[in-house]
């Protein structure tokens, strides 16, 4: 037997301190490391259960009961991939996206019309919306694959950190274009839409002219002012050439103003929904259209006015919120203000600029996604009470 009495308490517990800490220098690097790891294939797993469905929405949209062939032929398509155009020598780099783009667009709208041969060009034009989406998804998803199988392999605890760090938001954009996946494949009306939805409220029915397979223009007076309104063609997913249109309207007569209206990225704690005037032209994306835009108004020392509705990245590619569509009436309220002092002669140029998926041409078209609108914001204050009521605790 171990006598105890041998070993002063002090000295007892001095040994088993050291003891303690030797263990934890030994070990908890690995700990660490094994919990980080559970939680980033736990959430990749995650991933790639959301984009397996999202693949299935926009399979179900091409066909009720997909045929191998389908399937095998979304599924390679998933890996299509573009490549951007050298820019060391920025000379003519405009002309080069521009390029890459429409390649792009055509292989999109070919890879579609050969699995859903059958559809109207308004659901193709969904279609091709909801598979850029998933497969947005997909590389997101794989790339998260690559580096927890990375970590595996070389037992990194800093690149597991740096990752851990960025899960947050991966996991926030992930969920996000699934939701846009399922929003943009049944042609429901996103945030993105704000722009084409505020300009097809200033077009009449019956006025409407497709300049090209992408864009429509039309004309109407406000407080006796000329307006061009300019919007991608809906009610298909699309966002339109503008930037090209409107060099060609500026061929034809005289521009007095140039107005563009979109979304934005807010930052945290700013309100969704929340609107601010500017100048310059507001367009996201690679910057092909408003390059175009750009150079019509500096070379013509054109004014450009912009309103902003502004939302998270997240809620722009999701199915439109109450607090977006609560804002178009002050949106309507500035351009009219800003119509009304504009000065120089000429037709003012209004550019509703975003994706305008749900949305239709005119005013009327406008009113019916207003209704589809509101149905899915019900829907899904519905499906928000539903979860709060489910996980609601019972004490």
């Amino acid at each position: 037997m171990l006598n105890l009495a041998l070993f002063p308490t002090d000295s007892l517990s001095q040994v088993v301190n050291i003891l303690f800490w030797i263990v934890l220098l030994v070990f908890y690097p690995k700990i660490m490391v094994a919990q980080v790891m559970f939680q980033l294939e736990n959430s990749v797993i995650q991933m790639e259960q959301m984009s397996e469905k999202a693949k299935d929405i926009v399979l179900k949209k091409i066909s009720k009961k997909p045929d191998k062939k389908t399937k095998e032929q979304v599924k390679n398509f998933m890996e299509f991939f573009v490549i951007p155009p050298v820019d060391m020598d920025p000379y003519g780099i405009v002309k080069k996206f521009e390029h890459i783009i429409e390649l792009e667009k055509g292989r999109f709208n070919y890879f579609v019309s050969q699995v859903a041969p059958a559809l109207d060009s308004e659901n193709k034009a969904n279609i091709v919306m909801g598979l850029s989406a998933s497969m947005s998804l997909y590389q997101i998803t794989k790339v998260m694959r690559h580096f927890v199988e990375l970590i595996k392999k070389t037992k990194s605890y800093n690149l597991a950190l740096i990752i851990q760090m960025q899960l947050p938001l991966i996991k926030s954009i992930a969920k996000s274009l699934y939701s846009g996946t399922e929003a943009l494949s049944n042609g429901l009306v996103i945030g993105d839409g704000i722009g084409p939805y505020v300009a097809a409220k200033y077009v009449e029915d019956g006025k409407v002219e497709e300049v090209d397979d992408e864009t429509v223009m039309s004309r109407k007076k406000v407080n006796g002012r000329d307006v061009i309104v300019l919007k991608a063609k809906g009610p298909g997913g699309r966002t339109g050439n503008q930037g090209k249109v409107l060099e060609k309207i500026f061929k034809k007569e005289k521009i007095a103003k140039i107005i563009t209206v979109d979304a934005a990225a807010k930052l945290e704690g700013e309100k969704t929904g929340s609107i601010a005037e500017g100048i310059g032209v507001a367009m996201g994306g690679i910057g092909v259209e408003r390059s175009y835009i750009e150079d019509v108004a500096v070379k013509n020392k054109i004014p450009v006015d912009s309103v902003i509705v502004k939302m998270s990245q997240e809620e722009a590619i999701m199915a439109m919120t109450k607090p977006v569509l609560e804002a178009t009436p002050k949106v309507l309220k500035i351009l009219e203000e800003t119509i009304a002092r504009t000065k120089e002669k000429g037709s003012i140029v209004l550019i509703g600029v975003g994706n305008t998926s749900g949305v239709g041409n005119n005013k009327k078209d406008a009113a019916k996604a207003e209704g589809d609108i509101r149905r899915e914001i019900a829907k899904m204050e519905k499906e928000k009470k539903e979860k709060k009521r489910r996980f609601r605790l019972p004490f």
